[in-house]
């Protein structure tokens, strides 16, 4: 290669790594460029800046719908004859029976591949499709397809060749992706003497015009090339840059793949000389640079055995489809390798291998766009916030242990040769007390396999040093006066309206004595704190919590009040036609010592507009707490997370968090709350996600603790949303507080979870003392508490049955029939 060549071609990379693709002619100069090393030093860089440690694959079983075919590609054993097939189509019962097997196998795909049109070919289908009722083969596959949907949990992906405008809009109602192997732009692979002779189906301008008409339905979509069949390296150049420009056009290409060609017997090509490895990764390389970093490319892992490590140091990112259950029947002499020893190739090359669903997470993020609405529930509710499958049985809330590779992990130091680096960089900062911005926060949250057990390390080992082996907790009572509200939170299973019995238990609203009675209990039991909160009945006002302050205060003049969301500050602000800082300080002086910090669930308003659409924005729950800090108050922070936001939305939170406490400092802990899906609306809806994944939770944890190091000491675990086994991980994790014994939890309860209602202090103090750490009873600002009040503690009664005052027996001193007052704001952008 000239030098002027090796300049101009290290000119193309140098732009690349700055994040500028190739135009078509600096592509095209790249077919000159001999040394592998350099383009794939390039195309590694590229991919990790994409994709991190991740490298992702798809356990799929493999359904080869039929393996009748028009064309007669001069490679190809999965087309055959009809005299070679037992049945013409694979039956629905046979399709389903392999999906439920696969199903058991943990499968989350069912790949349709079958061969072109073959009614246009064989009167063998043609009876066939007749007898089971369809014109055509893509009728058919539509139906199977269809019914896979119905039957099982596995999501349809269909490889079904050549299809026309009308075609693509049927099968994308019952598929999550589709696709179409260009194979080659080469024209001249159609000629005689050439492995597409014979087979109209494998001309590029059809295959070009499919992946278009895709495009425009907004289908995600599979392609890629086949190397070894004759082209040259510019050909090569050239087809992938043809993708590249339909890519440019709709967006909708998840994938592009190089397939290396595999000599097979009893073909036209069974002598032909397969690709060498040298030019199957400088292919590989080459497509990450046309495409960059974002391109998810995909070298299957089956067709090149003992070099997989090279095939990710190369550029590609993905494994494509692997099944536990049914062979590659386009390359059957070519076995899937076992997840296990995949894992472990994967592990050798520094990266993480994750599964994946057959849409890729990136369309994922934009369901609304690329799947069909029938498909949203279903892909929703069993992907996590960034789209991945998830992979065990744990909830929040539920009675399930959780996935021991996890806890195990965070258990285990971690070298930092196995740890990406700029994961290190950021928990290094962080450690530094550097303000990091929302990408950083970001990358964070998506750590998984090695960088996931750093960022928990790097969090816990700030735990040690800014709050030693103490492990606190405060003995309290929740006291949930009302589950009456007006307000339409779609995550909430625990308010009901008015006349409503529906969910868990009738709706209710305790009076005054019914408060008092639970206050004097409390304090009988050792009570430091009630923790007092509920739904904005619409008689109350301003006035109702002024009442109930006063009367906490004169049956219990030693108990601390944790009180009043700032939704119940602001709207008690309104109702009495107050400022909210005149309010607040007519809380203060009736006796309200602190305030928690729920009603913020994701401060974003992108979030809060379908969450909680008639709520306080996030300018107002900020405006709260900064007025309550301004006054004296300390308050606490939470971050209701796992429904229907996204990873980036957790970092604006944590971010205006912290910028808040820079400035007042008066947040005492975040609180994380996973969300609780069982009974939640949105969920029996099918708008939410089920709750957090185990990862996720202990990574909000993690990333709290590394986010706000210098501005909030304390991070809090909730044992009624994660359970034993969950806060025991969490308190290795960054937390070091395990919040209130609660006595009544009941909010929790109503979504569904399985925990209970009460953690006493004998068993908080076990819990903490068998983790090798100290417990240590605190109040609700994190000091001391008396021997008297540690005793009443431990020598406490049984509860005795709490009353809920039914609807219409409450006297409040307030005015009926006023206009109820809502968010006008978030109203309208819901």
């Amino acid at each position: 290669m000239a030098r002027f060549e090796q300049q101009e071609v290290e000119a193309v990379l140098q732009a690349a790594l700055a994040g500028k693709l190739p135009s078509d002619q600096q592509a095209l100069s790249l077919s000159e460029a001999g040394e592998i090393v350099r383009l794939a030093e390039v195309a590694s860089c590229l991919r990790d800046r994409g994709h991190g440690n991740v490298v992702t694959y798809s356990r799929k079983v493999f359904l080869p719908l039929t393996h009748l075919c028009r064309d007669v590609c001069h490679y190809c054993t999965f087309a055959r004859t009809p005299r070679h097939l037992p049945q013409a189509y694979m039956t629905v019962e046979q399709v389903l029976e392999q999906c439920r097997r696969a199903e058991q196998m943990g499968c989350g795909e069912a790949l349709f591949t079958l061969g072109e049109k073959p009614e246009l070919r064989y009167s063998t289908a043609r009876r066939a499709l007749q007898e089971l009722g369809f014109e055509t083969t893509l009728d058919y596959v539509a139906h199977v397809a269809g019914q896979v949907l119905r039957e099982t949990s596995l999501l349809p992906h269909i490889n079904a060749g050549c299809m026309s405008a009308e075609e693509i809009d049927t099968l994308r109602k019952v598929s999550a992706s589709m696709g179409i192997m260009l194979e080659s732009a080469a024209e001249r692979l159609c000629e005689p003497g050439m492995p597409h002779y014979g087979s109209p189906d494998k001309q590029p301008a059809l295959r070009l015009q499919t992946i278009g008409r895709a495009g425009q339905a907004a289908v995600p979509f599979t392609t890629g090339i086949l190397i070894g069949i004759g082209e040259t390296r510019r050909e090569r150049i050239e087809s992938l840059l043809a993708l590249r420009g339909q890519q440019q056009s709709y967006g909708h290409l998840q994938e592009i793949i190089i397939q290396n060609f595999r000599a097979k017997p009893d073909t036209l090509m069974a002598q032909a000389e397969e690709p060498g490895l040298d030019e199957l990764l400088w292919t590989i390389a080459v497509a990450r640079i046309l495409f960059g970093a974002e391109m998810n490319i995909q070298a299957p892992p089956n067709l090149s055995p003992g070099v997989l490590p090279q095939l990710l140091a190369a550029g590609s990112n993905d494994w494509g489809g692997v099944s536990p259950l049914t062979p590659d029947y386009v390359n059957p002499e070519a076995p899937w390798p076992h997840l296990d020893q995949l894992r472990r190739e994967t592990a050798a090359a520094g990266k993480h291998l994750q599964e994946r669903l057959t849409i890729y997470p990136s369309y994922l993020r934009n369901a609304e766009h690329w799947l069909d609405p029938g498909l949203h529930t279903r892909v929703l509710q069993t992907t996590d916030a960034e789209g991945f499958p998830r992979t065990s049985r744990w909830r929040p809330g539920a009675a399930i242990p959780p996935p021991e590779d996890l806890v195990e992990g965070i258990y285990t130091a971690v070298a930092e040769r196995q740890v990406s680096g700029h994961i290190q960089r950021i928990t290094e900062a962080c450690r530094n007390r550097r303000t990091l911005d929302e990408a950083e926060l970001t990358q964070l949250f998506r750590a998984r396999g090695a960088d996931f057990f750093w960022v928990c390390q790097q969090a816990d080992a700030l735990r040690r040093e800014v709050c030693g082996e103490t492990v606190s907790y405060v003995v309290n009572r929740n006291i949930n006066y009302t589950n009456v509200c007006y307000f339409k939170c779609r995550f909430c299973a625990f308010s009901k309206g008015k006349h409503s019995e529906n969910l868990r238990g009738r709706p209710y609203d305790l009076d005054l004595d019914e408060i008092a009675r639970r206050c004097v209990e409390a304090w009988q039991r050792g009570a430091t704190e009630v923790c007092m909160q509920g739904g904005i009945h619409p008689d109350y006002t301003g006035q109702t919590y002024l009442d109930i302050v006063d009367t906490v205060k004169r049956v219990t003049p030693g108990m601390h009040i944790h009180a009043f969301s700032p939704l119940e500050v602001w709207q008690g602000a309104k109702t009495l036609g107050l400022g909210i800082s005149e309010y607040l300080a007519q809380l203060q002086a009736a006796g309200l010592g602190t305030l928690p910090g729920t009603a913020a669930e994701i401060l974003d308003d992108e979030v809060r507009a379908t969450l909680c659409p008639d709520k306080i924005n996030t300018g107002q729950w900020l405006e709260v707490m900064a007025a309550a800090h301004e006054l004296g108050f300390n308050t606490t922070a939470t971050i209701m997370y796992g429904h229907m936001e996204r990873v980036e939305h957790w970092s604006r939170h944590l971010l205006r968090i912290r910028e808040l406490q820079q400035i007042s400092g008066g947040f005492t802990e975040l609180v994380p709350l996973p969300f609780v899906h069982m009974e939640a609306p949105m969920y029996l809806q099918g708008r939410a996600r089920q709750g957090p994944t185990f990862r996720e939770s202990i990574l909000m944890h993690a990333v709290a603790r590394l986010a706000l190091h210098g501005y909030i000491d304390n991070i809090q675990t909730s044992w009624v949303k994660m359970g034993e086994p969950g806060v025991a991980a969490c308190l290795n994790a960054g937390a070091n507080d395990l919040g209130g014994t609660l006595m009544n939890e009941s909010i929790t309860r109503a979504a569904g979870a399985e925990h209970g209602q009460e953690w006493s202090p004998e068993f908080m103090d076990g819990v903490i003392s068998g983790l090798g750490r100290r417990p240590r009873q605190r109040n609700t600002v994190y000091g001391e508490v008396t021997a008297e009040r540690r005793m009443a503690g431990r020598s406490a009664l049984p509860l005795s049955d709490p009353i809920n005052t039914p609807l219409g027996k409450t006297a409040r001193r307030n005015s009926r029939g006023r206009q109820l007052v809502r968010n006008p704001v978030i109203a309208r952008t819901g």
